[in-house]
């Protein structure tokens, strides 16, 4: 096509393709889920809200590399490959906001099973006190959300050592002798 069709064609086509890259470069939309976080210990129990959105999920290579460190260095080489990625999202446990580092997830027969892991912990829970003072090694937190179509439970380990074992799992082991549990986990809207 020659002439001043063809240049308004140029334009319509140039303007189309601009924009379908701006789409493609976007972000998609959050991955987010609000629920309860709750201990129990004796007839204790204590619980807060919590919140995980995930705005990306790692890729392949990112998981490599983490395991590696991992298998290299242990959890001082998780914070450290964790560290070095961008924001995957936030975790809120209560008011206390702690970037993801870390996001994956895999199907399961009736859903999905979501692994997230900050850089950092999150809050030290256990010893007897509400105040618990770090130790040596815990340096990450880590999360698993089985999630259905718009709702799932999960586990948190605010502060956590990773580890891989000789068969070659991931082994954690986390701070608290009490589990905290997230429970009616519901996607945000």
């Amino acid at each position: 096509m020659t002439g001043p069709g063809a240049s308004a064609a140029a334009v319509v086509l140039a303007v189309v393709m601009a924009a379908a890259m701006v789409w493609a470069q976007a972000p998609a939309a959050a991955d987010a889920y609000t629920g309860t976080a709750s201990a129990r210990k004796g007839t204790a129990r204590v619980s807060a809200p919590v919140s995980v959105t995930i705005t990306r999920y790692a890729s392949d290579a990112e998981r490599n590399a983490l395991l590696a460190a991992v298998r290299d260095e242990g959890t001082a080489g998780a914070r450290k490959a964790l560290e070095a990625m961008p924001d995957a999202g936030v975790i809120q446990l209560g008011e206390r906001q702690t970037a993801i580092k870390f996001a994956s997830q895999r199907p399961t027969g009736s859903g999905r099973l979501v692994t997230v892991l900050t850089a950092q912990p999150i809050v030290f829970v256990g010893a007897g006190l509400p105040d618990a003072q770090p130790r040596a090694g815990f340096d990450v937190a880590l999360a698993f959300l089985d999630l259905q179509e718009a709702s799932g439970i999960g586990e948190l380990a605010p502060a956590a050592k990773i580890g891989i074992d000789d068969g070659g799992a991931v082994v954690t082991e986390d701070y608290g002798a009490t589990v905290i549990w997230l429970d009616g986990l519901v996607r945000a809207r």
